[in-house]
């Protein structure tokens, strides 16, 4: 009877183990990468609320090439330059994308450290200023005597003096003021401001919104030589962990390539985890995108390459424009290491 009661028990506890193990095997393959090995938990934050312009890292999410790469990535909303810096070097995020020329204002002017640029999301600066027909705004001059909203660390909003003297625009005349990044074309639909701080393929969205004709004034249209958003990590996980920051910067950049190539699927994709998307606004985004990403600028560059040459003469721009108080080179924001190589 011992015997039959220890054999009955022993089977028990072997089953009991089978079906334990057999349970957990959806969770255990969740947890691990294409290699099979643990997946390393990462938050990303967008540049800039979630619009079609930053669908890609979502389209690299649903389509496992973060998981292939080995990566668990929580996606939130970014809200600029500004706020982007603050949290990935307040170690709140370990990924995100700025404008460059903004991160060299930071840099230059003293109000941020610690972070370097690891890739190109687009070779030539989307920024601009974003107003509606009936505003009698068409040209840079025309934004004197008128009230524009951004974000406080917006890119646009900190790059707007070097643009006024760029272009001929008394900035004192012009009148900003806050706005949260997913609020603000409705600001300008609403007609509470003339403009509005916005990368220029928003011009899609803020027509679906405003229901009117959108007048973009593209900040590249004075300062050819910038390049636009960068993804961007602290200084300590570049040093510490290289490796993981080429294996996630090549995984988000495979998901932009596969973006721009399928920009209506991109946008399926955003409009699955946000809701709020309008997929034919997203989609047009890409779209217009696609020419920034691969611009003439980047002589046939692969996506994700940067120059140290453009970075300088970006950097002198500035310098020559009165906007940076300190001068620097391209490596103290740049890690050339970490970058795609042309």
């Amino acid at each position: 009877m011992r015997r039959l009661t220890r054999t009955v028990t022993t089977a028990a506890l072997a089953l009991a183990l089978v079906s334990a193990c057999g349970s957990g095997s959806d969770s255990s393959d969740d947890a691990k990468g294409g290699d099979g090995g643990a997946l390393d938990k990462v938050t990303y934050l967008t540049s800039f609320g979630n619009y079609g312009r930053d669908s890609y890292v979502w389209v690299a999410k649903e389509k496992g090439f973060f998981r292939e790469a080995g990566f668990d990535v929580e996606i939130k909303a970014g809200q600029g330059t500004g706020g982007v810096i603050q949290t990935v070097v307040g170690g709140q995020a370990d990924f995100g994308p700025i404008d460059l020329t903004g991160g060299l204002l930071q840099l230059g002017n003293g109000q941020a450290k610690d972070f370097v640029a690891v890739a190109a999301i687009q070779q030539r600066t989307m920024a601009g200023i974003a107003t509606l027909e009936g505003k009698n705004i068409a040209s840079p001059k025309d934004l004197e005597g008128k009230k524009l909203a951004d974000t406080p660390g917006s890119v646009v909003r900190n790059l707007f003096p070097t643009y006024a003297r760029l272009a001929g625009v008394d900035a004192s005349k012009v009148t900003w003021v806050n706005g949260e990044a997913q609020a603000l074309i409705g600001t300008l639909a609403a007609g509470s401001v003339d403009g509005i701080g916005q990368f220029v393929v928003g011009q899609p969205t803020i027509e679906a919104v405003a229901k009117k004709k959108a007048v973009m004034l593209p900040y590249s249209n004075v300062m050819q030589d910038l390049y636009g958003n960068v993804l961007i990590t602290s200084s300590q996980i570049a040093k510490e962990k290289p490796e993981m920051v080429k294996r996630f910067t090549a995984a988000l950049l495979k998901g932009l390539e596969y973006s721009l190539a399928n920009p209506n699927e991109a946008a399926d994709l955003l409009k699955k985890n946000v809701d709020a998307t309008v997929v034919a606004s997203a989609a047009a985004e890409l779209e217009l995108m696609a020419s920034y990403v691969r611009s003439d600028n980047s002589a046939g560059a692969a996506i994700g390459t940067l120059d140290s040459g453009r970075v300088a003469k970006s950097i002198a721009v500035l310098r020559g424009a009165g906007a940076l108080k300190q001068n620097i080179t391209p490596e103290q924001i740049i890690d050339f290491s970490l970058a795609p190589k042309a």
